[in-house]
């Protein structure tokens, strides 16, 4: 799984018993109010988080140890990481409501895929990066540092720093620049 090779996740005992274990302490973690045991639950689940650290409720993973997530992290509602590949999130990084980082996929062949084979490659988020709402990023994407992504947006292919990308696909839209700083917050301009 590590290594990007087709592996098959439901014959796999240790594999099996990780999820299952995650998956009930995301439950735990969607149930419980916010306060020191949430926080506590939330380190216990991710595999390595920064200061000022916050997803709000439902967030699910599929393994949890195999998130890293920098200082400064805010995710809306709804987020879902599917980590077997592997996610890390740099610092000040901001997601917007029901959004999904999808590490794992599956033969393009019916039979090999009907086996229950999948493969999992990583998902790199830089610093300082803005993901709005209804973003679905997939297997093997790197999204630059202090970039933004459009709300609705479904990340195919690396995004490079410093740009506002956009669309199904997502594509670049511009590059973001000095007069930004003093902008409106449109970011269609």
């Amino acid at each position: 799984m590590p290594t990007g090779q087709v592996y098959n996740p439901g014959q796999d005992e240790e594999l099996v018993t990780e999820l299952t274990a995650c998956k009930a302490k995301c439950l735990r973690y969607n149930q419980l109010p916010s306060g020191a045991e949430k926080k506590e639950l939330l380190k216990e689940i991710l595999g390595q988080s920064g200061e000022n650290c916050h997803i709000e409720p439902n967030f699910w993973c599929d393994y949890g140890w195999n998130i890293k997530v920098g200082d400064n992290f805010y995710a809306n509602h709804n987020l879902t990481v599917l980590d077997a590949g592997g996610v890390t999130f740099g610092d000040n990084v901001f997601i917007g409501p029901d959004c999904s980082f999808y590490t794992s996929g599956h033969p393009l062949d019916a039979a090999r895929r009907n086996t229950g084979l999948e493969y999992a490659y990583p998902i790199t988020v830089g610093n300082n990066v803005w993901i709005g709402g209804g973003v679905r990023v997939v297997p093997g994407v790197t999204i630059g540092d202090n970039s933004v992504i459009g709300a609705g947006s479904v990340v195919v292919k690396d995004v490079p720093a410093n740009s506002v990308a956009a669309g199904n696909p997502c594509r670049v839209i511009r590059e973001i620049t000095e007069a930004d700083k003093n902008s409106d917050l449109n970011w269609k301009k």
